[in-house]
């Protein structure tokens, strides 16, 4: 080998170990995985609810099979029987590890032997539980409390901080930190995703994959957190829809914990669907404005349905920016589809973006589209095919 070529490869040895890059995968589900050899723990309505440790003795609710993840190794899955779930805000006993992610999976595709196909729902509807605002506990935004009730209290749960996966004022969402969440449905509450207010600024890594996630205030959402260089939250394959128009929602809701603008993203989403009544992304929120949000969009769709005329009450934009100025959010677009009242929404300013690829966008005829996108002239036939949720497996496919 000639010097300048071995100089090279020492070169890029040292910067790999400078960057604290993983040698291998760091995903336990991938056949090079190296990284730390952890429990597999089993979930299913039919097990026996004993150790976890076989279908046979699987645990019978997601909760326990989190509260079995034996320490902080990393390397350790939680495999899921498909079934629908009656449960809210999960949380696990322990956060992966670098190199040796966590990982909570659904058995779509019954290659794990559970003995079913399709959709692990996680419902926090939870029907037979009630739940109220509780405005005991001294926070600016109470969280919620449970009471004795003889009321089914069926239906949608939206009470502020009640979700799929726990997070609260009190209780950070970073336990589910460097965990990978693949094949999963939630729906029934608030929302799913992970708020780190009560250990804000902390860095923060998530990958999520061919997951449905439907809520209230949001399909899914990251914020308080700072991102992680060379290992960012990641949403790939996934859909996602918001319910509600009021406030600070929207189908994704990020809020990065950074003073100045990173030059990583606090997100990125590649070949997933938002859609939401008013907002397919929302990025911060009046009162949190000294505080900068960087989002990566990669072959994704962002619907927004309220098309109210402009004398109505029209959507504040497919992408909003709640912050006290709209150079507070940066998106990078590339090949990217968009529909709704109008593209951008902020309380003054711009929102900062710059576009690559084919960005395109179905406005409101009188509103004006950004540099960089092109205008689509008559309806998107093809991108209101996304609205239906896919199947187990589908977003794959879809490009």
């Amino acid at each position: 080998m000639k010097t300048y070529q071995k100089t090279v490869c020492v070169l890029l040895f040292v910067l790999a170990c400078a960057c604290n890059l993983p040698a291998a995968t760091f995903d336990p589900a991938a056949k090079d995985y190296t990284g730390n050899k952890g429990a597999t723990i089993y979930v299913s309505k039919q097990g026996d609810n004993s150790d976890g440790s076989s279908w046979a003795k699987a645990f019978t609710t997601i909760q326990a099979g989190l509260q079995a993840v034996p320490d902080d190794k990393g390397g350790h899955r939680v495999i899921i029987r498909p079934d629908t779930y009656a449960e809210a805000n999960l949380y696990p006993s322990h956060k992966g590890a670098a190199g040796s992610y966590c990982e909570i999976v659904g058995d779509a595709h019954g290659r794990y032997g559970s003995g079913a196909k399709g959709w692990v729902i996680i419902d926090s509807g939870c029907p037979g539980v009630a739940v109220r605002t509780d405005h005991t506990k001294p926070t600016g935004n109470p969280t919620w409390k449970i009471i004795k009730s003889d009321k089914p209290e069926t239906g949608l749960k939206c009470v502020d901080w009640w979700g799929n996966f726990r997070c609260e004022p009190h209780f950070s969402g970073v336990g589910w930190d460097r965990w990978i969440l693949r094949d999963l449905y939630w729906t029934g509450s608030e929302g799913g995703g992970w708020d780190i207010t009560s250990e804000k600024g902390a860095e923060f890594t998530a990958i999520v994959e061919g997951c449905v996630g439907i809520g209230r205030f949001a399909g899914t959402c990251v914020m308080a957190h700072c991102p992680r260089k060379g290992e960012p939250v990641t949403f790939r394959n996934s859909w996602f829809m918001n319910l509600d128009w009021w406030g600070d929602a929207g189908a994704l809701y990020v809020r990065g914990e950074s003073k100045t603008m990173p030059e990583i993203p606090h997100a990125v989403l590649e070949n997933c669907t938002l859609i939401s009544p008013d907002n397919a992304i929302q990025a911060g929120y009046p009162g949190v404005d000294d505080l900068c949000s960087r989002i990566k969009l990669k072959d994704c769709r962002l619907i927004v349905l309220n098309f109210s005329q402009p004398h109505g009450t029209p959507s504040s934009g497919i992408i909003c920016c709640g912050c006290k100025d709209g150079k507070q959010l940066h998106i990078d677009f590339e090949d990217c589809s968009l529909m709704g009242f109008k593209v951008f929404g902020t309380r003054a300013g711009q929102v900062s973006y710059t576009t690559k690829g084919d960005v395109e966008a179905y406005v409101q005829f009188a509103q004006p589209t950004p540099k960089g996108f092109k205008r689509l002239g008559l309806w998107p036939v093809e991108l209101i095919k996304s609205l239906s949720p896919p199947e187990p497996g589908e977003m794959a496919k879809h490009k």
